[in-house]
């Protein structure tokens, strides 16, 4: 069997479609079986423990239930793991199901503190700080994990680039500092394209696939990439837990890493452009974005990321500038969510970081940008004439206009 590894654009068509030739088909079937024949009960019961106990299945062995196995998905698992280049991937319903089986995994083990470094997205900030699944948080920066790690510390949990300040974390930093304990990256902002944090010392990689990976907003999924010990801890969690990804959302994220890397790349240029041109208008208080000179103090772009990545946030210094610029768009779409091939924006600490701790949330005056495929020119007139319409509807340019 010819193995794709020269590039990232080849492992991206090729990945997940080693059985195709044989199969006779040129693009992953779907096979949307919720349950399957048994050819006895002493093989079926023998493929249930395999599975639901950690394993995946064997050629030619039943596959039971598809909260066990479903071929469809095996694929995309195949695909992320050999493009994040781990051992195995599991995916899950959402991104937000397989950050809980991990920590699941963690309390099961009887490793139920986690160390986190902030700004972490939303969601992962407020199922961390609220303890529902039996979890306990330190929050800290880098250079505060060594001491932060206790021990019963199952896990240390990082995003980088952060959602939404788009700050960069030094990964060999975090895993030295990490030790013998577990790293978590996630890496839903960067992708393998941009950043392989297993090369860097990571354990497991955790991915919002919602999000660039399938990359046309019409699927809902999560999914992390880590060593098959790791992955035998997990699968069962998702087994009893029912947070399996759908086959048809499966088929849907796999046809999206085909793409990934031409998406991303072109969405980056894009976002630099739109970066520096924001970062020059008047209305703007600043720009934050790894790709702009004070954006990566720490030369992690070129060193530990490929790029700076196709998201951005910037300052208008107000709630009320903030909110009108969002609603002034025109071309962008107004909602939540990032890494889709249409520009979205969102105000995070009204939507995405709305659960988040005061202390903790990101400023007010803050909008995150995700950057499509649009034309340059149209997204840059767009956000001109929102930012400007906002300007004229200020309350201080109302009341000297009167």
């Amino acid at each position: 069997m010819q193995q794709h590894t020269s590039g990232a654009d080849t492992r991206a068509v090729h990945a997940g479609r080693s059985d195709l030739t044989a199969l006779g088909v040129h693009v992953p079937p779907i096979d949307l079986s919720s349950t399957y024949p048994l050819p006895d009960v002493e093989a079926g019961g023998a493929a249930y423990d395999q599975m639901a106990g950690g394993g995946v299945r064997e050629e030619g062995q039943t596959a039971v239930y598809q909260r066990l196995w479903s071929p469809g998905v095996a694929r995309f698992e195949e695909a992320l793991a050999e493009l994040e280049g781990g051992e195995a991937g599991i995916a899950f319903a959402s991104g937000m199901a397989a950050l809980s089986a991990v920590l699941l995994a963690c309390v099961g083990a009887g490793t139920p503190h986690v160390v986190a470094v902030r700004p972490l997205y939303g969601g992962s900030d407020h199922l961390l700080a609220t303890g529902l699944l039996g979890t306990r948080v330190t929050w800290t920066d880098v250079q505060g994990i060594s001491t932060a790690i206790e021990a019963d510390t199952g896990l240390v949990l990082v995003e980088t680039p952060a959602n939404p300040t788009l700050d960069l974390v030094d990964l060999r930093a975090v895993a030295a500092a990490a030790g013998d304990v577990p790293v978590m990256v996630d890496n839903t902002f960067a992708t393998p394209v941009l950043q392989r944090p297993l090369e860097l010392g990571a354990s497991l990689v955790l991915h919002s696939v919602t999000k660039f990976l399938a990359g046309h907003g019409d699927v809902l999924a999560g999914a992390v990439v880590t060593s098959e010990t790791w992955a035998r801890r997990i699968r069962p969690v998702r087994a009893v837990t029912g947070a399996v990804l759908h086959p048809l959302a499966a088929y849907l994220a796999h046809r999206g890493l085909q793409t990934l890397p031409l998406r991303v790349r072109a969405q980056q240029e894009s976002a630099r452009q739109v970066a520096q041109w924001l970062a020059q208008h008047e209305e703007v208080e600043r720009v934050l974005y790894p790709g702009l000179p004070d954006g990566d103090p720490q030369g992690l772009v070129g060193s530990q990321m490929s790029g700076p990545g196709a998201v951005l946030a910037f300052d208008l210094g107000s709630y009320d500038r903030a909110a009108r610029v969002a609603s002034a768009v025109g071309l962008i779409t107004h909602a939540v969510s990032l890494g889709g091939v249409d520009s979205l924006i969102q105000h995070p600490a009204a939507l995405t970081h709305r659960p988040v701790a005061d202390g903790a949330k990101p400023g007010e005056g803050i909008l995150r940008l995700s950057v499509g495929l649009e034309d340059l020119a149209d997204l840059l007139a767009d956000l001109d004439q929102a930012l400007l319409t906002a300007a004229v509807m200020s309350p201080r340019a109302l009341s000297h206009s009167g």
